[in-house]
């Protein structure tokens, strides 16, 4: 599982390049080991990592991650760009527009490895410790952790930390540490967490080794709930250097980062500074990427990378672009309904908007082809749902009879197609008829109810690019005699309105993992219906939806978590919350060409974090643009 705090901020791509000691070093080749607990009980892991399912990859002599490049050269200025503002270093809470370039600025417990499911290496902690049943997770500090002022990283850090974000934080914290009881110091550099009992969630220990540890002494003078612009004191590689708001930030390599040599991040966070310039509009950002303004452009736009890139740079081979394959779960990106509204209460509505949309028109006219249409909410991957439930499928969801829709015990979810041409004749059909047993009519050209009221809503937006791919759906949705209208909002504004559920339709993204968990109680749960920022944007409340998801948290293996994830996908499709889009299983990345990468690349398939200033491309650039950098 993974935490995707659902917030319009870009999350920084550099993160910690860290430097230990000889004794971190020889702690991480001491093999990992099962110790009796303090009573003589149940045997206790001990290790310096642990999976979700199974055992790790990496083993404790490990120097450093497969697509590490250990030999990656230190050095060199980067610039990226973000698009809308900020107003707050303190990411945390619910208020503000934060920039989540501040996480690269604070240490979690445990490391992530980007090339397996769910698994956690030691990072602040030097390591873990976990009974078979897993009911409680105790980590041991390294005494070598350190802020940026040189105070050390303690237990009672770790537990102000958590007590706050649960009390103070975003609201998703609550929800995300809801099965953690307690958390106390046990040892001199020992912090335990324990979890309430009876409660199955296999997945609490990783969750809790997420925790990003902040400086008790330094937020003691502090109000943690406020926004803030004052640069926070952390321990992570980098510390915020400069910034002017809601234009750009700058960051900065801290030279004696107390952990620059761990082996999770070898070969990581090689550039020196680290810049990103806030743009208001994604084309005036496209232009100032090709004048040299900044030098990495990730693209998520088919049309321009397809037609907006030409460049003379790009014809004298300056700006390089490239697709990188990625492995990842693609999630669900659609246009997403605010069941909490009355237009959207009946499925029926539900399912004739989806077939309103033609995707197959849109991707030849408006995306070049490129990409591939989303029928699953886990897209490529093993956890999707395909063909019809299989015998084991059945006894799943066998349960839920009469609380789901009947289609998903038997029929296979695709969203509709059309030629392409633009005749969507036959979906309009269809629609209609979804319509009137829904008890809409026809009147002069109107879809009105019983008493005569039009059906209507409100497409809003936050990305004034994103029109020409609504206003064609439009469109449809006016020949099915709908009064659909489209309206773009600023970055702040539309925050606000999704904190707050204040909307009709609006465009969601809703990412994955490959080890799916507590974060789908956030998505889909009833108990985030009413509560402020939760991510349940579409207001989904359904018994049988909350059981699965209880059921994903409880797994106990991987097979039983595939198999769970694949029913919860089932009912979510057959619920019609969205109108599908597309993915594509490439990253498209431009830059101009003083980088090089490691060759093996990772499952998400853009790992910037790993990139470095390669000296000999950088002066070619320099002399063939004919002036300094």
């Amino acid at each position: 599982m993974r935490f995707f705090p659902r917030r319009p901020v870009r999350r920084f791509f550099a993160s910690a390049l860290i430097r230990g000691s000889a004794f971190a070093a020889a702690l991480l080749l001491a093999a990992p080991a099962l110790a009796q607990s303090p009573g003589g009980a149940a045997k206790v892991y001990v290790g310096p990592a642990f999976a979700m399912h199974g055992d790790v990859k990496y083993k404790p002599d490990f120097r450093h991650f497969d697509y590490a490049d250990p030999k990656a050269i230190k050095g060199g200025d980067v610039k990226f760009h973000a698009i809308g503002t900020f107003d707050s270093f303190n990411t945390f809470i619910l208020r503000g527009v934060p920039t989540g370039l501040v996480l690269s600025t604070y240490d979690q417990l445990m490391a992530g490895s980007s090339d397996e499911p769910f698994t956690r290496y030691c990072l602040v902690c030097e390591t873990i410790e976990v009974p078979a049943d897993r009911s409680w997770v105790a980590f041991n500090l390294r005494p070598e952790a350190r802020f940026h002022d040189g105070s050390p990283i303690t237990p009672e850090d770790v537990i102000w930390t958590f007590e706050t974000l649960k009390t103070k934080g975003h609201p998703s914290y609550r929800s995300y540490y809801a099965g953690v009881m307690k958390a106390e110091k046990t040892g001199p550099r020992q912090v335990k967490f324990t979890f309430t009992p009876g409660e199955e969630n296999n997945e609490l220990p990783l969750i809790v080794s997420e925790l990003y540890v902040l400086p008790r002494a330094y937020w003691q003078s502090r109000d943690f709930e406020k926004t803030t612009l004052e640069p926070p004191l952390g321990s992570g590689p980098y510390r915020i250097d400069s910034f002017e708001a809601g234009r750009f930030v700058t960051l900065r390599r801290v030279p004696d980062y107390w952990a620059i040599n761990l082996p999770v991040n070898v070969g990581k966070n090689n550039f020196d500074v680290i810049r990103y310039d806030y743009y208001r509009d994604q084309t005036v950002a496209l232009e100032a990427f090709k004048a040299g303004e900044y030098d990495i452009r990730p693209e998520n736009q088919a049309l321009a990378w397809a037609t907006l890139y030409e460049s003379p740079a790009l014809a004298a081979g300056l700006i390089k672009k490239v697709e990188i394959p990625t492995r990842t779960v693609s999630g669900m990106q659609g246009f997403a309904m605010n069941t909490r509204r009355d237009a959207f209460k009946d499925p029926r509505v539900r399912q004739a908007l989806v077939y309103a949309f033609d995707f197959e028109w849109s991707n030849k006219n408006l995306f070049h082809g490129a990409y591939t249409r989303t029928r699953s909410y886990f897209d490529n991957s093993e956890l999707a749902a395909t063909g019809l439930p299989s015998p084991a499928d059945l006894k799943l969801l066998d349960p839920f009879r009469g609380k789901i829709p009947d289609e998903v015990f038997t029929a296979e979810y695709n969203p509709p197609k059309t030629d392409g041409s633009g005749n969507w004749r036959e979906n309009q059909r269809i629609a209609t008829r979804l319509l009137r047993e829904a008890g809409y009519r026809v009147d002069n050209n109107r879809l009105v109810d019983a008493a005569g009221n039009q059906l209507g809503f409100e497409f809003l937006l936050n990305n004034p690019q994103f029109e020409r791919v609504v206003l064609p759906y439009v469109e449809n949705l006016k020949r099915l005699g709908i009064a659909a209208r489209v309206r773009t909002i600023d970055t702040a504004q539309y925050q606000r309105r999704m904190d707050e559920f204040d909307f009709d339709m609006t465009v969601d993204s809703i990412p994955q993992s490959e080890s799916p968990g507590n974060e789908q109680r956030n998505y889909w749960h009833s108990s985030k219906v009413k509560e402020v920022g939760s991510a349940n944007l579409i207001g989904v409340s359904n018994p049988a939806v909350d059981a699965l998801i209880d059921l994903i948290i409880s797994a106990p293996d991987r097979e039983s978590l595939v198999a769970r994830v694949r029913a919860l996908d089932r009912v979510l499709q057959w619920g019609h919350y969205v109108v599908p889009n597309w993915h594509t299983r490439t990253v498209r990345v431009a830059y101009w060409d003083r980088f090089s990468w490691p060759t093996i690349t990772p499952r998400q398939g853009y790992a910037v974090s790993y990139w470095w200033v390669d000296p000999q491309k950088d002066a070619a650039l320099r002399e063939r643009r004919g002036r300094s950098r």
